[in-house]
């Protein structure tokens, strides 16, 4: 399905790169909003984001003050002509937002995993004339993806945007979520008219990873960033530790180098940085693999048992040999890769050994 799309045009936003949408992860009291706003919008910010409705992995947490959070907004609109965006994650959040005049709708992570629930929101939407951003799905699934952009799309919404905000993944690294860069720029590469907004408070999970990740956004041709502000960031309600004061805000944006010559997805750059996110990847995975190797240690140690097993070797040699012909490597080039990680191996049980 081809989507239907016209520019995202939004009212009194100049379209230039990079339209920034800042705010608060949520909506805590009408003072902090107010507060918040009025320093964005001093530092020239004119799109105001706050979550009315915080959808938590666990119960207990904080959830968002609901309805009674959308005057607050109301009075952003009136006393500061900022425009204002929340999430929506059911009809009747939908109903509750166009009642209010919320000028920008975005679907979460967690609700654009689920088909049912986007097929819920688009038939919520029929009929409106609302710019909605859908998130990507917490799982990195471009189709998934593009599947709830056709739904929300088959609804007539036709000004549609998305928002990088990362990949969850279980092992916890540097990143909150992982950015898997080469999944937005696929999705630039099939859908060019779309807009794209990164959203490094997500993505990094932590306020000093917003400034480079942004940067990343705008190398990478993003169209706009989405950025968690807040008047007082330390007492936060949540997410606290990704969230920036206005005046932080206002020093990255000043800061951003933003090239006008937007690079291909097939450009050289874009490549070298898939290279480096494989890479990066790698390294990862060969750190959790050794980290498995000790534990491996620790139970011969306790057990008895030598450190070098000869059957287990010759299996990981043949097995892995086969699997990278399979994909397109020599064998010889992974005899020599999986002899030097089973090297390391080695040593790293046998350091647990002596111990």
């Amino acid at each position: 399905m081809e989507l239907e799309l016209q520019p995202l045009k939004l009212p009194g936003i100049e379209p230039k790169r990079p339209v920034v949408i800042a705010g608060p992860c949520s909506a805590e009291t009408e003072e902090q909003v107010m507060e918040t706003a009025t320093q964005l919008a001093k530092k020239g910010i004119k799109i105001f984001r706050a979550g009315i409705w915080k959808p938590r992995t666990k119960p207990g947490g904080f959830e968002g003050v609901g309805t009674v959070g959308l005057p607050w907004l109301q009075r952003v609109q009136k006393e500061l002509g900022m425009l204002t965006a929340t999430e929506v994650a059911t009809p009747r959040h939908v109903e509750a937002a166009l009642d209010a005049g919320v000028d920008i709708l975005w679907v979460g992570a967690r609700t654009v995993a689920n088909p049912f629930a986007m097929q819920e929101l688009a038939d919520s939407l029929r009929g409106a004339d609302v710019p909605v951003l859908v998130k990507n799905p917490v799982n990195p699934d471009l189709e998934l993806w593009i599947g709830g952009l056709e739904r929300i799309n088959g609804a007539g919404i036709k000004r549609l945007g998305v928002i990088h905000r990362g990949f969850s993944s279980y092992d916890k690294r540097l990143y909150r979520n992982l950015p898997m860069w080469h999944i937005p720029i696929e999705l630039r590469r099939r859908i060019p008219a779309l807009p794209i907004f990164g959203d490094p408070s997500h993505i990094g999970g932590k306020r000093e990873l917003i400034a480079p990740l942004s940067q990343q956004a705008m190398d990478l041709g993003f169209d706009g960033l989405v950025i968690e502000s807040h008047c007082r960031p330390d007492d936060a309600w949540s997410d606290s530790f990704q969230q920036i004061t206005p005046d932080v805000l206002d020093f990255i944006l000043d800061k951003l180098v933003v090239r006008n010559g937007v690079q291909s997805t097939e450009s050289l750059e874009a490549l070298r940085r898939q290279i480096d996110e494989c890479d990066n990847s790698i390294i990862e995975l060969l750190a959790k693999r050794m980290r498995v190797s000790r534990e491996i240690g620790l139970y011969k140690r306790e057990h008895d048992m030598t450190v070098v097993q000869t059957g287990r070797y010759t299996e990981i040699l043949d097995k892995r040999g086969a699997q990278g012909v399979l994909c397109g490597m020599s064998g010889e080039f992974m005899k020599v890769i999986f002899e030097a990680i089973h090297e390391e191996s080695v040593r790293q049980q046998i350091d647990i050994m002596n111990k």
